[in-house]
């Protein structure tokens, strides 16, 4: 009854309304949804829907200019000067990063077999935090320096962590991988990027 009631009066309301009013009305709504649909639309298809492929405006060009001191416990800092000679992998992480535990084996198996040099940066991080990471689960970086206030990170363009760097011996970036590296980012991308590169190096 109370539906029916409520319809009733109701309706002689809504058929007052001009039609022009009601597609204005609907046009103001379905506006702001049409855009974000054609933003992330666009969005979407620059990805590729892989948000690991997020693009870098760093990709060619030389690594920013920083020098950190190493993290708590090691004798090797990180700086761009470190990042010159050889091909190397960056890895961005912090003891408190749940995703950084994911990929650890997987560094730790390509420093066990040589495959690159691997350098840390660690990412606002408590210092005895970041030594007691190293030393549980296993410390595969040849230096690791120490961001403790995440500027470093910034001048790289860093979103979170994890997120590996391909470096270059010229000392440029190469690729950006965001979040966890896994055995597909692996085998798809960084180690044929980075062969690719220990060959051209190896050229006369």
């Amino acid at each position: 009854m109370a539906e029916s009631l409520i319809s009733s009066v109701a309706s002689p309301a809504r058929k007052a309304q001009a039609p022009g009013v009601v597609s204005r009305r609907r046009l103001l709504y379905l506006a702001p949804l049409a855009g974000f649909g054609g933003l992330a639309a666009i969005f979407a298809s620059r990805l590729g829907g892989d948000p690991s492929r997020i693009p870098s405006t760093l990709i060619g060009k030389p690594v920013p200019k920083f020098d950190l001191p190493p993290v708590q416990g090691r004798a090797l800092g990180l700086s761009s000067d470190d990042l010159v000679g050889e091909v190397s992998l960056v890895n961005v992480f912090a003891s408190w990063c749940v995703a950084c535990r994911a990929e650890h084996p997987l560094l730790m198996r390509l420093a066990a077999d040589k495959t690159m040099t691997i350098h840390g940066l660690n990412y606002k991080d408590r210092p005895e935090d970041a030594a007691r990471w190293l030393n549980g689960f296993g410390d595969p970086y040849t230096r690791t320096g120490a961001d403790r206030d995440g500027r470093v990170a910034i001048d790289w363009g860093v979103y979170g962590v994890p997120e590996t760097f391909v470096v270059g011996s010229d000392g440029r970036i190469a690729y950006k991988h965001i979040g966890p590296i896994d055995e597909s980012a692996l085998r798809d991308a960084i180690l044929p990027l980075v062969n690719r590169l220990q060959q051209k190096e190896a050229r006369p």
